[in-house]
């Protein structure tokens, strides 16, 4: 009995992407109207200090986490004073505890020393602060200050985007590239929030759900996995 070939990811002709693009945005934007950052914060501090702890951890583990961490530190002077003990045991729960307690404090005493204890609105200003690369630094922009200086790309992006035949870099960096010329702008903290919906709603990394993807005529993986 003949083996079934196993199917394989549709190409996506170089000329033909830009236009791609803006169906799968328009897509995604229609399947999920309610997209937004899903770390709970106040201000651009707070965004901050949950972004550093979402590092391996996922988004509802960080919520559960900073209420307490936000009310026993509620600024960057309070964090910068804070004992590492401390701080270690108020995010124990969202792993790699040690080096992000180390991280919040020693990003909080650089706010207070090097910006008057608020939070940066550069790209250059926010990567030299501990525990902050640039996927924190394009949260900070994109979600507390309304800049769009480049796309977010977590592993749901980086995902999403192979997937979707948008690109096929693997390195995050090399993503975000690749993605910045295909959709405008004013668009790029809302594009990671709608990929990251759809990651975490239809397209599961192990078993996506092609099936009840609104997505599914346009990708080039439909049915493939």
């Amino acid at each position: 009995m003949p083996t079934e070939t196993p199917k394989r990811r549709r190409a996506i002709p170089k000329k033909a992407l830009p236009a791609h693009a803006t169906a799968l945005y328009a897509a995604l934007a229609a399947e999920h109207p309610d997209a937004h950052c899903e770390l709970t914060h106040r201000d651009a501090f707070e965004l901050l200090c949950a972004t550093i702890l979402s590092a391996q951890c996922t988004d509802r583990r960080v919520n559960m986490v900073t209420p307490a961490l936000f009310a026993a530190y509620p600024d960057a002077r309070a964090l910068a004073g804070a004992r590492q003990e401390d701080v270690e045991d108020l995010v124990k729960s969202t792993g790699f505890f040690r080096n992000k307690a180390k991280n919040l404090i020693a990003m909080a005493r650089a706010l207070v020393a090097d910006h008057g204890g608020e939070v940066p609105r550069t790209m250059d200003a926010l990567r030299v602060l501990p525990g902050v690369g640039r996927k924190t630094a394009n949260v900070i922009l994109g979600n507390a200050y309304g800049i769009n200086e480049g796309v977010t790309v977590d592993t749901h992006v980086q995902r999403l985007s192979r997937r979707l035949g948008l690109t096929r870099e693997e390195e995050p960096v090399k993503v975000e590239a690749a993605l910045m010329p295909l959709f405008p702008r004013e668009s790029w903290a809302m594009l990671s929030h709608l990929l990251i919906f759809h990651g975490r709603r239809v397209c599961d990394a192990r078993k996506p759900r092609c099936g009840d993807c609104a997505l599914a005529a346009m990708c080039p993986s439909a049915g493939v996995g």
